[in-house]
């Protein structure tokens, strides 16, 4: 254990070294201070395996120590790092340089939220939409009142929401959504992909209370299917299947 430890530590207080090096341009914007936002571009060394969130840590450890950028797991887990790089939303953690196939990369905060600060975000919003549609299961029953320990489900049952059910709120899909660029109140992709997440879960019992919360003038009917959500999922989550087959509910194609 001391040896990992001891490598570990090496890693990471090895600054980077490669004959190559990419144009940084980071996004600073405080809205406190600032009228508008501004790039600053560093020129920053990677290796074939360094991800874009590496980069800002190093100009951040090197060079200015005062962007801000929210980060926490690096693999890809949390969805703390999602940010637009160049020009689409991504995972910073997830996304390493060499396959950016660009000698300048981009950074700019998550289009469709509140910006904290350069590239941190307020996620108020996307929680409360989340919250809203109940993320939970609901039933009428419960464990305590009952010998049942398990609600068990055949793999057909789970197949119908188990892709829906890797979403990390990451924002991506929110970030990408040209609706909740026009409309702030649109309750946004991620809340209705996990809304469908429940109402296709065998053990849930609160569909008709789910969908009459989406069924509202800023719910599923703002969505214009553009798919951008979809596209940008780094988990592979579908959110505008998912609405589809919500809509399939209230229209009555389903049941």
């Amino acid at each position: 254990m001391a040896q990992v430890s001891s490598i570990a530590n090496e890693q990471t207080s090895t600054p980077l070294s490669s004959p190559k090096t990419i144009l940084l341009r980071i996004s600073r914007y405080n809205p406190e201070h600032d009228e508008s936002s501004r790039f600053m571009e560093f020129d920053v060394p990677y290796q074939r395996w360094t991800t874009v969130l590496e980069a800002i840590l190093e100009v951040k450890k090197h060079f200015d120590h005062s962007v801000a950028v929210r980060y926490s797991c690096r693999q890809a887990t949390c969805g703390s790092c999602g940010m637009i790089i160049n020009g689409k939303p991504r995972l910073a953690c997830f996304t390493k340089i060499s396959e950016l196939n660009s000698e300048v990369v981009t950074v700019e905060p998550m289009n469709n939220f509140p910006i904290i600060r350069d590239l941190a975000v307020k996620f108020e919003k996307l929680f409360e939409s989340h919250q809203k549609i109940k993320p939970y299961l609901v039933r009428d029953d419960t464990e305590l009142e009952t010998d049942q320990k398990e609600f068990l489900q055949s793999p057909e049952e789970v197949e119908q929401y188990i892709q829906f059910a890797n979403c990390i709120k990451c924002g991506l899909c929110n970030s990408a959504c040209p609706t909740m660029a026009t409309d702030s109140s649109f309750v946004g992709p991620q809340a209705l992909a996990q809304a469908y997440r429940y109402v296709a879960d065998s053990r849930d019992k609160g569909k008709d209370s789910r969908l009459k919360i989406i069924d509202d003038s800023h719910g599923i009917w703002r969505c214009h299917f553009a798919g951008s959500c979809s596209q940008v999922c780094p988990k592979g989550v579908d959110p505008a299947m998912g609405i589809q087959l919500l809509r399939g509910y209230l229209l009555g194609f389903r049941s």
